[in-house]
């Protein structure tokens, strides 16, 4: 279980990764949840919190709401008496448990999407109520913890990013670990506006970028992508 901590002194542990990243943040009083993987992954990470003594959660942030982010949310909240908090533009499907439709980046990805066209309207998640909702951005403080959530759109209308410390960022898919040399993910709604948000992302002092896929970005890798692709789009 990989560990990071921030100059106060705020823990963020992965919990899982593979599949989706799921990450906790925690001072050791209040327990923030990033996201909750696949269904299928909900024993792997209800035994994660337990061997840690997580016993509440206070709240659980959805970077958005695709099926591999927010499949467990409701047992999160029904177990762990967590707040919901996701953004404004994607409460509808939380609250419906539908999967936002996904669009390929790339040829094979593309491809890919076309072969599901049918099966994408039928991706569904246990539905969820949500309890906060993020509109541009949010500050949420709580017993010392500070943390700044930032609408990151591009990949889905209402993705956010959340900002420890104005050090580490949890950026859900507005990029990906994966590639060498690359942060582009190979799905998103909207290619320019996903570019304009890290824009937004790299105006915050952090120095590592942690997506929801793959390992942590370097703010160097993240910048050159950025102006890269800036040059692409002219």
């Amino acid at each position: 279980m990989k560990t990071w901590l921030t100059k106060n002194g705020v823990q963020i542990l992965r919990l899982l990764s593979g599949r989706s990243n799921v990450f906790l943040i925690t001072n050791g009083t209040v327990n923030i949840l990033v996201d909750t993987s696949v269904r299928q992954l909900w024993n792997f990470l209800e035994m994660r919190l337990k061997n840690l003594g997580i016993h509440q959660v206070d709240y659980l942030i959805l970077t958005h709401t695709h099926f591999d982010h927010a499949s467990n949310a409701s047992r999160i909240k029904e177990m762990y008496g967590a707040r919901i908090i996701v953004h404004q533009e994607e409460a509808g499907y939380l609250a419906t448990g539908k999967n936002i439709l996904i669009n390929g980046t790339n040829r094979f990805t593309r491809q890919l999407i076309s072969l599901m066209k049918g099966m994408n309207p039928h991706i569904t998640y246990m539905p969820c109520p949500y309890d906060i909702l993020v509109d541009s951005g949010m500050d949420l403080k709580e017993d010392g913890l500070h943390l700044f959530l930032l609408h990151t759109p591009g990949h889905s209308p209402g993705s956010v990013s959340v900002i420890v410390d104005d050090e580490i960022a949890l950026v859900g898919d507005a990029m990906f670990g994966v590639f060498k040399e690359s942060i582009f993910p190979p799905f998103a709604l909207d290619v320019r506006q996903m570019i304009q948000s890290w824009g937004k992302l790299l105006e915050t002092k952090c120095n590592w970028f942690m997506p929801s896929h793959g390992s942590a970005n370097t703010r160097e890798l993240v910048q050159n992508e950025y102006e890269n692709w800036l040059k692409k789009l002219k």
